[in-house]
């Protein structure tokens, strides 16, 4: 073992170069511009610096107010996102606490004009279906913040206390619309409609394809697929939706008994003493789909005689599923379940939030505040998933297996985390990367897209 000897060097080293690459994508979508106009201050530091300062502790996986005091002698830091100062942690917490309320649409307009952008010419690929439908998959999640005094901490349905964030993304590759911040004991579909009424105009905006909403029983309400057939005519464009139908006091024996008596039922033999049949029936909803495409059910019935373990049962067990959606008729029962299944990839842009960009315990006690930031937090994952998807995919991009689209914390390692040196020569600024870097290539060739537009 080599016994090196520890020094510190006489110029200035980062750890963090990939703060580079949001700086640009900010500069593309005039941040400067959208803010301070609009929230202008009289002396101090600029809004627009409070902004773009705590987005980038957010892309490197940090949301706490005090992580901010670590780069505020920062130079690269403080080059890398444009900002004239950094503020220090209590200015970052009072500017949030002040304008909490006051910021939610010029989040949600950040988030806008972010995934609005394109580059080299090519609008964002947000990852569209087979069956030619864009997805937007919608559900709440828990965030664990027990043991704390926060402002509407409740007890959620994970069986913690603290708060159920309703999340929107877009597409399959995990871009986010909206995050918005609940109490932990509103109910999944409450109030939601007024999610809808921000988020789908916002979907519609940015991909032309049709869009397929997606969600789980905890939506299965008449007034959020009303809700979904109103944006639908509003915006004159087709919205499908597939959400999971809450079976409630349905009487699963007396069905069971219906489509085994029935000759025509065709059922589907999985292995020995399980199997299961599928059908649809339509449904009279109040101002739901259209003539087109009218309300149904798709049913599953799974009858089990032998259970997973190998054992007998003496009685027949039965699961009943069941899925309402406004899908053309073109598209099966078999393919409407096939489509609902791949919905729950949404769980690991859950997981995404809460671990990799350690977000789980918001760093505020006012409810406002800590709404902000998830605000924020939706702008910060979709930075990371831009600079992810137009890097690591790259052939000449540092090795990892075959994927679509890269975890949040993949993008952080191998783009954020890069060691590099800042140095000004002959009056220009020079980036320098380590010589073994391997992830070398795409960073450039980004960074250069990101400087040509």
């Amino acid at each position: 073992m080599t016994d090196f000897i520890v020094k510190k060097l006489p110029y200035a080293l980062s750890s963090h170069a990939g703060l580079a690459l949001i700086g640009k994508h900010l500069k593309r979508i005039k941040t400067n511009a959208v803010v301070d106009p609009a929230f202008p201050v009289r002396s101090g530091v600029a809004n627009s610096d409070v902004i773009k300062g705590y987005l980038g502790l957010l892309c490197l996986g940090k949301n706490d107010f005090e992580a901010i005091e670590t780069f505020r002698g920062n130079a690269f830091f403080k080059r890398a996102l444009g900002l004239n100062s950094v503020p220090s942690s209590p200015t970052l917490r009072q500017r949030l606490d002040a304008h909490a309320a006051s910021w939610f649409d010029l989040a949600a307009q950040l988030n806008q004009e972010l995934l609005s952008s394109t580059i080299n010419g090519k609008p964002i690929d947000f990852g569209t279906l087979a069956c030619g439908y864009t997805p937007v998959d919608l559900d709440t999640f828990a965030m664990d913040n027990s043991g704390t005094k926060k402002e509407l901490v409740g007890r959620t349905y994970a069986g913690v206390d603290g708060y159920c964030p309703f999340a929107v993304y877009l597409g399959n590759l995990g871009y986010c619309l909206e995050l918005a911040l609940r109490p932990g004991v509103q109910h999944s579909a409450s109030e939601s409609e007024y999610n809808f009424e921000r988020a789908l105009p916002m979907a519609a905006s940015l991909v032309p394809t049709p869009l397929l909403v997606r969600a789980d029983g905890g939506f299965c309400s008449l007034k959020l697929m009303q809700e979904i057939s109103v944006q639908a005519k509003t915006l004159a464009r087709e919205i499908a939706f597939i959400i999971k139908w809450n079976p409630r006091r349905a009487p699963v024996e007396t069905i069971a008994a219906a489509r085994s008596a029935d000759p025509e039922t065709q059922w589907v033999m999985h292995r020995t003493g399980k199997r299961e049949c599928v059908w649809q029936e339509p449904l009279d909803l109040v101002n739901v789909g259209s003539q087109a495409n009218p309300a149904r059910r798709v049913y599953r019935l799974t009858e089990r005689t032998i259970d997973k373990h190998g054992n007998t049962l003496l009685l027949p067990e039965y699961m009943l599923e069941g899925w309402t959606t406004t899908l053309p008729a073109r598209i099966d029962p078999a393919e409407v379940i096939t489509l609902y299944c791949e919905h729950a990839t949404h769980e690991q842009f859950h997981s995404e939030f809460k671990t990799d960009m350690d977000l789980e315990r918001l760093p505020s006690g006012k409810f406002d505040t800590n709404y902000l930031v998830c605000q924020l937090a939706a702008v910060a994952m979709n930075l990371l998933r831009m600079i992810g998807q137009n890097t690591l995919n790259e052939p000449d991009a540092p090795v990892r297996h075959v994927a679509k689209r890269r975890r949040i914390k993949t993008v952080m390692h191998e783009m954020m985390f890069k060691a590099a040196r800042m140095i000004k020569h002959a009056g220009r600024w020079f980036l320098g990367l380590g010589q073994n870097d391997s992830g070398f290539a795409v960073f450039e060739r980004h960074y250069t897209q990101l400087r040509a537009t």
